[in-house]
């Protein structure tokens, strides 16, 4: 060693440089292997910077547009995808460029320079950062920092295959294959839209109207000409309730209507057809456009040489749209429609919200009776039956009352029939027959003084069908103690004529057991008077409207002579046939007096006391 210093050796000396050397080549071939890859890319893009130009464009974009190679370079970008058109777009676009937002997907839909259009899906999302320059996160890209403008990549895939599929299945999926109309799912999400832009649009009339059709008899079609022939029946109807649709068009736009359109007709399933008026300007469009229909659907149609004849119900519902639900719209249009059937059918019926009131509060009377008779909300009253050549107090007839705790009292008129319909009558009746015989075995503990009074109770057909009415009847008058002479049942004249079988059965078995069958209403139906003398009938109740005939004004008789000579035909063989005679609805003191010389027994009426509650009874026992 001399203490001289020496240099490095060569290799220490170089390396640093040459790696350096490596790594700028390497970043060159990557530069140039990132900017064949885009040219080459098959995906259409493009590199925008900061102000919205483009950089450059790969040969797939240029194709997309019809350009040539490289012509797109400086063209702005967001004009060649249109994305200036929607404000929402527009913003969200600028929001990239600035670094305010990561990225940005949309479709629109472009037209191509040969004329046809595409669609085409959008992606503008920040350029990575060069390696080194150590920015990260969406506001990176070349050099750019979040809120400052920076170099972003667009890409563009032509996604209109991918439509036309999606379109075609929508189309299947909307629309019914025998008719080729929009089915229900389009026809509600239609009729959702409508009643949005009825409700915020104001350039509409605000208003909406359906037309809700059935066709009549159609199932018979089907069951007896089989499905082939009542699916080319339904596609004829479709074709003529298009032409309709259009037909009302063209009167709108005769008369300046204005509107938004043919209506739309929908087939919602079966034999159901719908007629939608969007923006409809009143009560009279849709009434003209169900008769319209109506009229076209009486031409009969010709199938094949086959000549079939259709009629048609249709429900009519015309609204404001604002408060219209889509639910309370189609409840309003099937109500109509059930009411266009019932009342003859082959006709139009237009909604009539008190109509529907009624029905709403049948419907929460139907819905109510069998709890109300476990909350105990019935009450009975009862009418006197009163011997017309005494004056007597001889019996009462029960009568039922619903004390509803939002209708208030309600009469038999109200529920019964519903009662029957739903069999809750079983179980009303049931406790009607047990209620009404314990308040006549108290009279008569009340009143041990005088002959006891029989109570009368009202029984319905299904009673009889439903229920094991004998094992009943025994039960509840064992229960009570009541003697079995002391109670009538009464079933109308169209129960007890003609009957047969169980019901025959159960009258006779209830005779044999001392109970009185009387048959109310007598003379307003079958008046099967050869039967009568078979059946196990004690009474016959003479309907009210033969009473009515004889009337009394002014000091003077004014009598139906027919009635007259009927009631006294029909008392005469009452009591050849051994039964007694009771006349309903006496309300004055001729007319008793009239039925007392014809032979009537006794009397029930507002002459002698309307339905009362059991202590007025107990008065009138005490007083009589």
């Amino acid at each position: 060693m001399n203490g001289t210093s020496q240099g490095p050796t060569p290799t220490t000396v170089t390396a640093p440089g040459r790696a350096r050397a490596d790594l700028t080549e390497r970043r060159r071939t990557e530069r140039s292997d990132y900017r064949g890859a885009f040219a080459a890319a098959p995906l259409p893009l493009a590199v925008v910077d900061g102000e919205g130009l483009v950089l450059s464009a790969n040969d797939a974009l240029a194709a997309l547009f019809g350009a040539a190679p490289g012509s797109l370079t400086g063209s702005v970008a967001a004009d060649l995808i249109d994305l200036s058109s929607d404000a929402r777009t527009w913003h969200a676009y600028r929001e990239v460029l600035r670094g305010r937002q990561a990225r940005l997907r949309c479709t629109r839909r472009l037209k191509h320079p040969d004329g046809h259009s595409m669609w085409v899906q959008i992606t503008v999302s920040p350029m990575p950062a060069p390696a080194g320059r150590g920015e990260t996160g969406a506001g990176a890209g070349a050099g750019a920092g979040r809120g400052e403008p920076r170099t972003v990549l667009l890409a563009a895939a032509d996604i209109s295959a991918r439509r036309e599929l999606q379109a075609r299945l929508r189309h299947v999926q909307m629309h019914d294959p025998v008719t080729r109309l929009p089915n229900r799912n389009l026809f509600f999400e239609r009729l959702a839209a409508a009643l949005e832009a009825g409700t915020y649009d104001d350039t509409s009339t605000g208003r909406i109207g359906l037309c809700y059709l059935d066709l009549d008899g159609f199932k018979a079609v089907n069951d007896t000409l089989g499905h082939r022939v009542g699916d080319r029946l339904l596609a004829a109807v479709a074709d003529r309730l298009t032409r309709c649709a259009d037909r009302l068009t063209r009167r709108s736009d005769r008369a300046g209507y204005g509107g938004t359109g043919a209506p739309l007709v929908a087939r919602l399933g079966g034999d159901e057809f719908a007629l939608l008026v969007e923006d409809s300007t009143g009560t009279d469009q849709l009434t003209d456009l169900a008769e319209t229909t109506l009229t076209a659907l009486q031409e009969p149609f010709d199938l094949s040489g086959q000549r079939l004849s259709v009629s048609a119900s249709i429900g009519v519902v015309e609204r404001r749209a604002a408060g219209t639900t889509t639910t309370g719209l189609m409840q309003a249009a099937d109500t109509t429609l059930y009411w266009a059937k019932t009342d003859g059918k082959a006709r139009w019926t237009l909604f009539d919200p008190e109509r529907n009131a009624h029905r709403m509060t049948r419907q929460a009377l139907a819905s109510s009776l069998r709890p109300a008779v476990e909350r105990d909300e019935f009450v009975l009253e009862y009418q006197p039956l009163v011997g017309l050549d005494d004056e007597g107090l001889h019996g009462v007839e029960a009568l039922v009352r619903w004390q509803h705790p939002q209708f208030g009292l309600l009469t038999p008129n109200r529920f019964i029939g519903l009662a029957e319909e739903d069999g809750s009558i079983v179980q009303l009746g049931r406790w009607v027959l047990r209620s009404a015989c314990r308040q006549a075995v108290r009279w008569q503990a009340e009143h041990p003084e005088r002959e006891p009074v029989f109570v009368s109770v009202n029984v319905a057909v299904r009673q009889v069908w439903d229920s094991d009415l004998v094992a009943d009847v025994a039960e509840i008058l064992a229960e009570t103690g009541l003697p079995a002479r002391l109670l009538q049942l009464e079933l109308t004249e169209s129960a007890v004529m003609g009957s047969a079988g169980r019901p025959l059965q159960a009258l006779q078995a209830l005779s044999d057991m001392g109970v009185r069958i009387a048959i109310d209403d007598f003379g307003t139906g079958y008046s099967n008077l050869a039967y009568l003398s078979r059946l196990p009938v004690s009474v016959l109740k003479l309907d009210g409207s033969f009473v009515r005939g004889f009337q009394y004004e002014e000091g003077e008789t004014h009598t139906n002579p027919a009635d007259e000579v009927i009631v006294e035909a029909m008392v005469q063989l009452a009591h050849r046939l051994g039964l007694t005679v009771t006349a309903e609805c006496v309300e004055t003191a001729s007319q008793a007096e009239r039925l007392r010389r014809i032979g009537c027994d006794t009397g029930q009426g507002w002459l002698y006391s309307r339905p009362v509650a059991p202590d007025r009874i107990s008065a009138l026992l005490s007083s009589r």
